[in-house]
Order: C-alpha cells, then sequence, then structure tokens
C-alpha cells in the first residue's frame, strides 16, 4: 500500500466521499464533498469507483507529496495545478511518480478543489462513509480537517489504463470538471413555506442579486442583500432540511444550506436549490455575489436524469478505453 504525506495542508483539506445520506432519519449530517459530481467525475478518471475516497481541498495552498506512481485527476474551481511544474488541467488523468509532489495554488474563480486518486484513500470506514464530519469530529482522518506531516494510507492501485503517458490526451468535458460561475443564477423550486413571504418579498428574491457573507463554511452561507419580509409571524415546528434548502431567518435574511447541514430546522423554507446546480453553489465563498431563477419540480427531475445519463454515457465510454 502506498502512502500520501501532506506537505502543506492549506487552509482546509479533508477527507471526503458521497457522505452518509443513509443515515439522516438518525440526525447524521449527509456531510461528504459538497459536489457529488466532481467526486464521480474524478475517480472515474482516475480508474476508480465513483464512491472512492478522494481529497476535498478549499482555496489551494496544497502540497501533496507521494512515495508510489500513482494515477491522480481534479474537478472543482479554477485552480492553477501542477506536478513538477507541468499544468495539471481539470479532468486530466495525469500520472505522479514517487517523490514526486502535486501543488494546488490559488483559485482564479471559485473556493474549493476534489482530486482523486488511484486507489483512493483507505482510512476507516465510519456509517458506511471515509469522510470527514467536522462538525461531529468523526471519520475521515482522526475526525479533523489535515494538517501539514500527516500522512494517509492509500488503497490498492486500480489496473492501468491502457495510456499510460504523463498525461492523458483526453479530459472529460470542461463545463462538467469546472463547476465555478461568475455570479450564477442557482435554479430553485419553491419551498413549502414560499407563500409566507410578502409579494414584495417574492419578486426581491427572484430579481435580487445576494452577496455572499462573511458567515459561511460547509454547513452553508448567510446571504446579504434584500431583507425578504414575511406576510405573518409563526412559530414552525423543526422540519427535514437537506443541502441545498434556502431558509429564511427572522431578521429576513436568507441562508443557502450545504453538505454539513443539520438533518431539521425551524426557519422557513422558501426554496430548494436543484441537485444538478448544488456543485456550482459549492463554489461560493464571501464576497461572491448569487441569483435565483425558478424551475418546476417536474424540470428538476428532468435535469437530474439528463445528468445521470449524461455520466452513465462518460463511465461506459472509459470502460472502454481502459480495455
Amino acid at each position: 500500500m502506498g502512502k500520501l504525506s501532506i506537505v502543506r495542508a492549506g487552509p482546509l483539506t479533508s477527507v471526503q466521499d458521497l457522505g452518509r445520506a443513509e443515515h439522516r432519519a438518525f440526525g447524521v449530517s449527509t456531510g461528504g464533498a459538497l459536489d457529488h459530481f466532481a467526486v464521480r467525475i474524478a475517480n472515474l478518471v482516475v480508474g476508480n469507483s465513483p464512491e472512492t475516497a478522494l481529497l476535498e481541498i478549499t482555496l489551494g495552498g496544497t502540497r501533496f507529496r507521494f512515495d508510489d506512481t500513482r494515477r491522480v485527476a481534479w474537478c472543482g474551481g479554477d485552480f492553477a495545478v501542477t506536478i513538477d511544474e507541468l499544468p495539471i488541467p481539470a479532468g486530466r488523468c495525469a500520472m505522479i511518480k514517487s517523490g514526486e509532489e502535486i501543488k494546488m495554488e490559488g483559485s482564479r474563480r471559485g473556493c474549493r478543489v476534489w482530486l482523486a486518486i488511484s486507489g483512493g484513500i483507505e482510512v476507516g470506514n465510519v456509517l458506511d462513509s471515509r469522510s470527514t464530519d467536522l462538525r461531529a469530529g468523526f471519520g475521515g482522518f482522526a475526525g479533523r480537517a489535515l494538517r501539514d506531516g500527516d500522512e494517509l494510507p492509500l488503497g490498492e492501485r486500480p489496473r492501468p489504463s491502457s495510456e499510460t503517458g504523463r498525461l492523458a490526451s483526453w479530459s472529460a468535458p470542461r463545463e462538467w470538471v469546472l463547476s465555478a460561475r461568475p455570479a450564477p443564477r442557482l435554479r430553485v423550486t419553491r419551498g413549502t413555506e414560499w407563500e409566507m413571504l410578502t409579494q414584495k418579498a417574492r419578486n426581491a428574491f427572484w430579481r435580487t442579486n445576494f452577496k455572499i457573507g462573511s458567515q459561511a463554511d460547509r454547513m452553508g452561507a448567510r446571504l446579504e442583500g434584500a431583507e425578504l419580509a414575511r406576510r405573518y409571524q409563526s412559530e414552525l415546528l423543526s422540519e427535514g432540511v437537506v443541502p441545498g434548502t434556502v431558509q429564511l431567518t427572522n431578521d429576513g435574511h436568507p441562508i443557502l444550506l450545504l453538505g454539513d447541514c443539520q438533518t431539521i430546522g425551524g426557519y422557513p423554507k422558501i426554496a430548494h436549490v436543484i441537485t444538478v446546480d448544488l456543485p456550482v453553489a459549492a463554489q461560493l465563498s464571501p464576497g461572491d455575489v448569487v441569483g435565483f431563477e425558478e424551475v418546476t419540480t417536474r424540470e428538476a427531475i428532468e435535469l437530474f436524469r439528463a445528468r445521470r445519463r449524461e455520466l452513465e454515457l462518460f463511465q461506459a465510454g472509459l470502460s472502454l478505453r481502459a480495455i
């Protein structure tokens, strides 16, 4: 088994996979990588199964060293990524040799990257996942963010692909692997408490460009902009919330929930970001601007099905390439 050495961990780097969705009924956060699509693509590109554990890197500033030869690929924000000064584009499989380092510097757009390594990261499996729950302090590597000097065990390397060069000549589609967008407009469906908003507040929600405030992390982001008034004030029973839920606080400011969000909440749920736009939401950081546009539930389902079909075709194509 190989080993990955954390030379420089950066502001926030953690081990993640597709999370613990099956344990939400017991109050356990879904967690996992904030962009499941990026996880699947990066893993498939290096020959892993889609759910294999990898690294989630926030804001760059990282250096990782390998003690054997591995294939690597990354997806997410637009970062400068190199192996011994060789630029590695997003979605492109690259070979890294024993003793070499992969570096991720500051982002040109977006704030997060997912780095897949052939064989995956072999930390312990807790509640059917290797992802790090940073708030609860379990899973991943000692239940915490990675630090300089940490060493992570790597799994057995998959069978090599037919292409053995330093950098693959092919790549996953650019729009798949670079998810950050300038001033994005996230598509949402209406929430169960949408009717609590005044007509003026409803109009403002669609027309306002909200700013991501300083209170933003893997749990969610507070949005600054127009204060959204309610038609009436009412105490609500806590109900289920999920990544993508947009809640409205008592002071009239929305909160966009992300992967580490709680499983229930008592604030009004005014909207839900559709699944295929969660990768874009995962790239938002303080100071960024975001807006919303409405789609129907049927449209959201069709977009999700189309994305799933595209991923299945991509996976099938990769299996043929490996023959």
